[in-house]
């Protein structure tokens, strides 16, 4: 029996999240049933490195599953990829060892979050970014990131939806937003996140650069370990799963 690790893309405009549901159109049913067919009909499951709700998009999540194919990895990309709808593709694909697991040996991820600042809507754009006009302090934005990184308990920018029990101390190694055009980029990596944290994050940040809040006002956030403290949760769909990296 061989393990597989696969690096994977997708747009998740179509998507009803990545993981199975009973109702809705996800990634994982997707991967699967291409796996399947290439099994001929035996059920082939994938463990992802996290899911992905409804709306948000990937460029490097990755998924390992287990097959009794012996199949050289190039080829493993081209037939996966034969059977994949046009919003999912796979990147890469290498040999694992039987203990690599997708979830568990994740070290860090990384996510990004795009915001169209502009006064005009780019219908291009509606799927991948939150269009926000107005002026935006991003010094402002940058000083309240430097809060965030080092371990922090993020109960205050955890959704109350969570079915998360334990603790929800996470550590930020890098926090920050730049500009590329009319593109504000919020770059967050650590070694987890928590239920609709980078989004609510990208939310209270923007009030801290609409001067809503001061950038200090970040560790007071924080301290509070309370949902109600932060700001509003920013839409899905300028949210992307950018990279998981393993030791």
């Amino acid at each position: 029996m061989e393990r597989i690790k696969c690096i994977i893309s997708y747009d998740g405009t179509a998507f009803s999240g990545y993981q199975i549901q009973p109702n809705g159109r996800t990634v994982q049913e997707e991967v699967e049933k291409a796996l399947t067919k290439m099994h001929k009909g035996k059920l082939i499951r994938v463990v992802s490195s996290g899911r992905t709700d409804a709306g948000v998009h990937a460029r490097g999540q990755v998924l390992h599953f287990n097959t009794d194919l012996i199949i050289p990895c190039s080829n493993w990309k081209k037939a996966i990829n034969a059977l994949l709808p046009e919003d999912v593709r796979v990147l890469r694909v290498e040999n694992a060892s039987q203990d690599f697991h997708a979830r568990y040996d994740a070290r860090q991820k990384e996510y990004r979050y795009f915001v169209l600042h502009s006064e005009d809507k780019d219908v291009f754009q509606r799927n991948y970014s939150w269009n926000q006009t107005g002026n935006v302090d991003l010094k402002a934005i940058q000083a309240a990131c430097k809060h965030l990184v080092g371990e922090h308990d993020f109960t205050s920018f955890c959704s109350t939806k969570t079915d998360l029990k334990g603790e929800k101390i996470r550590t930020i190694y890098h926090a920050s937003c730049h500009k590329e055009d009319e593109m504000l980029v919020f770059v967050f990596r650590g070694s987890g996140f928590l239920y609709n944290m980078v989004r609510i994050l990208v939310g209270t940040l923007l009030e801290i650069g609409r001067g809503k809040r001061d950038p200090d006002d970040m560790k007071n956030i924080i301290e509070a370990k309370d949902r109600e403290a932060a700001g509003e949760t920013a839409p899905p769909q300028g949210l992307f799963l950018w990279e998981v990296v393993y030791d």
